[in-house]
């Protein structure tokens, strides 16, 4: 008898599967594929952040097991950052825990927090940690639309009364991924405000905070009053300092909360490797010219997509932050679904983007497209699709002749 894994069972089939098979078989066959699928920087960490790792390797005792949350100089770091990024003091004892990346930050935060059946509040469209981190811990997710940030905070009070049991935690994520959009103060008031009146604590994700596009940083919720009391913010070096690989995240605010993190990490990792968290501390505490330069690149990406796809026949709204960009299907593939456009677009164009319903059913009639390849691969990418929306109908027919997407 083959047994059935309950946590797995939960678990829906992989969405982008599909996807990244026809992209291996055509790679396979030696297709260029040019790829905004996944939001994996492409630009080399910067020097001083290597050379302070390496440096620290080179200790006969840096092989050794870390600490789990995070050695002290790291914490430390990081309590500095918000400081001098939102004005908001943390104690880097009690109220900052360091974390394998943000994803298993959430998710570990998840296990943390949740009972059997609990009710979760979560945005949709959403990156999908944010409810399976939830749901692999026992929880109950109460989706509510979130294709706007306003949209999202006039349906929490609606889910909040259609829910039994009442619901525990309230997730917020701004910049937004997919979406790209982001919030100002005002609404972290709001949606603390929400979260005290019905006995939510809060979990926002801000792992894009430094990728933005205009001259008004994103807040922290954590600069709201009294939000430490309720509140947990997890954020990232990933995309600040194009460290995505080396697994670097934060976990700060509520003292009780970091405490449970803290306490449940402890009897699953022993922290990173520990040159990695001194060069972790190196890029917060130096100098942040490369963080502008980095936040530069994404920018002239945004403006070379979004111009080059206007030509091309494709409107894409120009995303205020974050490294994607939240496209409307072309007109002629609206009806087609954001599944099946993608897996055309990147059999007949070589141009890999995520299907829009990878990131909950009101992602349905978008593609999230990341800004991870340069500038001549992104016109490149266009022209592509001008020929491609050019056959519209014709390969809008071949498909629904060889049952492609059925």
């Amino acid at each position: 008898m083959t047994p059935e894994f309950h946590r797995i069972r939960r678990l829906p089939p992989y969405v982008f599967e599909e996807v990244n098979r026809i992209k291996a078989r055509l790679r396979g066959e030696g297709v260029d594929i040019i790829d905004f699928g996944m939001g994996n920087p492409d630009m080399p960490t910067p020097k001083h952040i290597v050379e302070k790792m390496i440096e620290t390797a080179r200790d006969p005792k840096a092989g050794r097991y870390s600490a789990s949350k995070g050695i002290i100089g790291l914490r430390r770091a990081m309590a500095g950052y918000y400081d001098r990024r939102f004005g908001v003091k943390l104690d880097p004892d009690t109220e900052v825990i360091a974390t394998l990346g943000s994803k298993e930050g959430f998710a570990n935060l998840a296990q943390a927090l949740t009972a059997p059946g609990d009710v979760i509040i979560c945005p949709n469209p959403a990156y999908p940690i944010h409810a399976y981190g939830f749901i692999m811990a026992g929880g109950v997710i109460r989706h509510v639309p979130a294709l706007s940030p306003e949209e999202y905070l006039s349906g929490i009070s609606r889910a909040v009364k259609h829910s039994a049991p009442p619901p525990t935690v309230l997730i917020l994520s701004y910049p937004s991924n997919p979406t790209a959009q982001w919030v100002d103060l005002e609404f972290y008031k709001d949606a603390v405000a929400l979260a005290r009146k019905h006995d939510m604590l809060v979990l926002s994700d801000i792992a894009y905070s430094e990728i933005y596009f205009d001259d008004n940083p994103p807040p922290s919720v954590l600069q709201v009053p009294g939000a430490k009391d309720i509140a947990v913010e997890v954020n990232s070096l990933s995309k600040t300092y194009a460290m995505a690989g080396w697994r670097v995240g934060m976990v700060v605010g509520n003292a009780r909360i970091c405490a449970a993190l803290a306490r449940v990490k402890s009897y699953l990792d022993y922290g990173a490797y520990t040159p990695i968290q001194v060069a972790a501390a190196a890029a917060l505490n130096g100098p942040q010219d490369c963080v502008e330069e980095i936040r530069g690149i994404y920018k002239a990406r945004r403006d070379t997509l979004v111009e080059s796809m206007k030509r091309a026949g494709w409107d894409i709204p120009a995303p205020p932050a974050s490294m994607f960009a939240w496209a409307p299907l072309p007109e002629a593939f609206r009806e087609a679904g954001s599944m099946l456009f993608s897996k055309l677009l990147i059999e007949e164009a070589g141009v890999a983007v995520a299907p829009g319903v990878a990131f909950g059913e009101y992602g349905e009639g978008y593609v999230r497209i990341g800004l991870v390849e340069n500038e001549n691969r992104i016109r490149q990418a266009a022209r592509n699709v001008r020929r491609f929306l050019s056959n519209a109908d014709e390969i809008l027919g071949r498909a629904h002749n060889t049952g492609v997407g059925q």
